[in-house]
């Protein structure tokens, strides 16, 4: 367990943020925690939380952890919610309103679980203070994350009115849009720009992209071309020239690289996910539903046995492990671009700071990526 953060934390109308994203805009109450069951932790926009507090403007307490696995659930607690989160790039950050980072959480850009706890949200409202800088804090918060892969939004517990009335705006919202109406959103928001503030929007977009504008394919590729982007844009380019065919063998051979370097394509139901994907075919149980599939890795003890051939100082790291699985279910995706670029990507993130030398084998294994032209 690392503790990244224990101490004051500066609020305002009851609220403080953590984001991964390029541009840190802070949304609102409602596209954060649309279509959700917990009014504490809004995690529908992708890359950000909202994190809501019992106190509107003032200094809380705050602890911030980092996890390997779940930790076991503190009963000092009156108020617990999870959701899951993906960081949107290397850098997430939490984020008191209208100041700078307070700290970094160095998160792998994988899926995780976040637990938000929090105790003393009502009693702040007794007081009537709705400003409370003096004095010490009354209500206190813990953040916690590690690896997991997505599953619904959980009240875990629910003890104030404060969280409670929460809880039930939140379930009283308008479900998320979907992604593709979030892409169409967004290529209607770039149309709306005006001339004066193009140049500048689109320096800050090519620069989440490393260093230049995407093609109109790789923006709609979404997933986690950007993340990849970040690591080797030449790579991410080539891999948008190459044909279809190309595409999904390059997907079909990283997915059996980060489960090799994890040291998982040993085991018998991971072979076989991986056989049927050189062939062609869907993945069979348990990766035709992905929460079985990540039951099963959780409960294998082979899982989590050192790996083979990953880079020295990196055995039996799960978040190694965590990251290879999306490999596998990311190649069997239904277009071949997005599933090349996202199982590359996480094959990158189990490689660690060895990825240059995965992206070097790639280009060996994949010569057309060089010639920057399509593929047979």
């Amino acid at each position: 367990m690392r503790t990244v953060y224990s101490g004051e934390l500066h609020v305002a109308h009851g609220r403080f943020h953590v984001d991964s994203r390029p541009t840190r805009d802070a949304p609102g109450t409602t596209p954060a925690c649309a279509g959700q069951a917990n009014g504490l932790c809004g995690a529908a926009v992708p890359g950000h939380l909202l994190l809501v507090t019992g106190l509107h403007t003032g200094r809380v307490g705050l602890t911030v952890e980092v996890h390997g696995a779940a930790p076991p659930l503190d009963d000092g607690w009156e108020d617990v919610v999870e959701a899951s989160f993906r960081p949107a790039s290397a850098s997430t950050v939490v984020l008191p309103p209208g100041d700078g980072p307070l700290c970094a959480l160095d998160l792998l850009p994988t899926d995780h679980r976040v637990r938000y706890c929090g105790r003393g949200m009502d009693r702040v409202r007794e007081e009537d203070r709705t400003v409370r800088e003096d004095g010490p804090p009354v209500d206190h918060y813990l953040l916690q994350f590690w690896p997991a892969p997505p599953a619904p939004d959980l009240v875990v517990r629910q003890t104030s009115h404060s969280a409670a009335h929460r809880h039930r705006h939140a379930r009283g919202l308008p479900p998320p849009p979907r992604p593709e109406d979030r892409s169409a959103a967004e290529l209607r928001r770039r149309a709306q720009w005006s001339a004066a503030e193009r140049p500048a929007r689109e320096h800050a977009e090519a620069l989440s992209w490393g260093g230049r504008l995407p093609s109109r394919r790789l923006r709609e590729a979404g997933g986690d071309a950007r993340g990849l982007a970040s690591l080797d844009r030449e790579l991410v380019d080539a891999v948008d020239t190459v044909c279809p065919a190309t595409q999904r063998d390059l997907a079909r051979w990283a997915a059996r690289r980060a489960l090799s370097v994890a040291g998982l394509d040993g085991i018998d139901w991971i072979e076989s996910a991986l056989a049927a994907l050189d062939r062609g075919e869907p993945l069979p149980d348990p990766f035709d539903d992905p929460r079985h599939a990540w039951d099963r890795f959780f409960a294998d003890d082979r899982v989590f046995g050192p790996a083979a051939d990953a880079p020295d100082g990196c055995r039996g790291d799960l978040l190694r492990q965590a990251m290879a699985m999306p490999a596998l279910l990311a190649a069997a995706g239904p277009d071949p671009l997005s599933a090349a670029l996202d199982a590359l990507f996480a094959a990158a993130v189990t490689h660690g700071t060895d990825c240059p030398a995965l992206f070097a084998q790639v280009r060996r294994r994949f010569p057309a990526l060089d010639r920057g032209t399509p593929g047979p």
